[in-house]
């Protein structure tokens, strides 16, 4: 049987906290910035949790499961 491997794209955008809860970024940070406000920008910065909806997908790509 092959290795399983952990698609490449995933492990660049997901971090595991130390609860074991999938942390991941916001959208909308890249351009367009100027019709943002502060306070937008501000909070887009902050890692957000994978929802409960999308956790088991992404654990199947980073080989959690």
């Amino acid at each position: 049987m092959p290795k399983m491997k952990t698609v490449s794209g995933a492990k660049k955008r997901f971090k595991l906290s130390g609860s074991g809860k999938i942390k991941r970024k916001h959208a909308f940070k890249s351009h367009i910035l100027t019709k943002k406000t502060k306070k937008q920008k501000r909070n887009l910065t902050l890692w957000g949790t994978v929802s409960k909806a999308d956790e088991s997908n992404v654990k199947l790509m980073l080989n959690m499961k």
